[in-house]
């Protein structure tokens, strides 16, 4: 496939940000402003240098509108977002990107959770991000399209945005100083699926080639899924707005297992560290089970973390509490796999 080069995009915005409720508030909406045809290099118009992210890098993922058309296409928006942090009507996909002081080469793209309803960077992006540039390592957080705003490519449209993500972080390795062999993702709940699909199977390119971008490999090296929703197979299925969203109500079998993590794992999936609260009543602790099965399975190196308290959309752990520990687990893990070279 020929591969035709085209100017990226690059902005700056803000992000309002809080670690908070997921539920959004109309009333509180604030958005990223965008034109449908920006020209190249165009500063976007920041918010209030007091907002949360307000210094935040915007990288476009896509150099003109996303494939497969559809979608809440406005003429002034990238996305909307709340005081809390909750992202929806993502119009054009993005990366947020924040810049650790000094960069050790490894990079991260993180998921936020959300149902694939919503996207909670206030609570799973800005400070995880936040916390893994204080470790040297570039973040990148996600705002990937939601299938449930009726984008032509459905459920396959935010793994788009993830495949596309990771090949333009390899594609500005030299620029934000990585090593394209360091660049791993790290997901939580819904994020954690998207982060899952993208790390076991990335051979299936999901849109024709942009630019030179990409000719650069979608995978990972390394996968961190925190409380992730792993299968849509019953009867494990039970989270239902992820499951409505990208299976439907009664699914065939072919398409269950089509969106189901564990089935796409194979030996050429990198090292995967996974962290579960045994509590958690949305993702029940058999969706890691079945991850650390499959991966057991296919010899891929495996860290698996279930914590007895902690419930749902703990973020990085309320200090004190058993999944606090996971932060510094990963660490470890990631130092253990060679990943946090000076």
């Amino acid at each position: 496939m020929t591969l035709h080069r085209r100017a990226l995009l690059a902005g700056t915005a803000t992000v309002l940000a809080g670690v908070g409720a997921r539920a959004q508030q109309p009333d509180q909406q604030l958005a990223l402003r965008l034109p449908v045809r920006p020209q190249t290099g165009e500063v976007v118009q920041p918010l209030p240098k007091a907002a949360p992210g307000s210094d935040l890098d915007v990288i476009d993922l896509w150099p003109d509108l996303p494939p497969g058309g559809g979608g809440p296409f406005r003429s002034e928006y990238r996305f909307d977002e709340t005081l809390t942090g909750v992202i929806t009507a993502v119009a054009r996909p993005c990366l947020l990107v924040i810049r650790p002081q000094r960069p050790n080469g490894a990079g991260v793209l993180i998921a936020a959770g959300g149902g694939y309803l919503r996207i909670d960077i206030g609570n799973e992006g800005l400070p995880v991000g936040q916390w893994l540039a204080r470790a040297g390592i570039t973040a990148f957080i996600l705002v990937y399209r939601l299938p449930s705003k009726e984008w032509r490519d459905g459920p396959d449209a935010p793994r788009q945005d993830a495949q596309r993500a990771m090949r333009l972080i390899r594609w500005k390795a030299e620029e934000y100083g990585l090593d394209p062999d360091r660049i791993g993702v790290l997901g939580f709940s819904a994020g954690g699926h998207l982060m899952g699909v993208t790390a076991t199977d990335a051979e299936q390119d999901l849109y024709d080639d942009m630019d030179d971008a990409d000719g650069l490999s979608a995978r990972p090296s390394f996968a961190g899924l925190i409380y992730p929703i792993i299968t849509m197979r019953a009867p494990f299925d039970r989270t239902m707005s992820s499951r409505r969203v990208l299976v439907g109500d009664d699914p065939p079998d072919a398409r269950r297992r089509a969106y189901s993590v564990e089935v796409q794992v194979n030996e050429r999936t990198p090292p995967v560290f996974m962290v579960q609260a045994s509590d958690d009543r949305i993702a029940v602790t058999d969706h890691p089970l079945l991850m650390y099965a499959a991966l057991r399975a296919a010899k891929v190196p495996a860290e698996m973390h279930l914590f007895e308290r902690g419930g749902h959309g703990f973020g990085l752990g309320v200090p004190g509490s058993p999944a606090a520990a996971w932060p510094a687990l990963f660490m470890a893990w990631m130092r253990g796999h060679g990943l946090l070279k000076s």
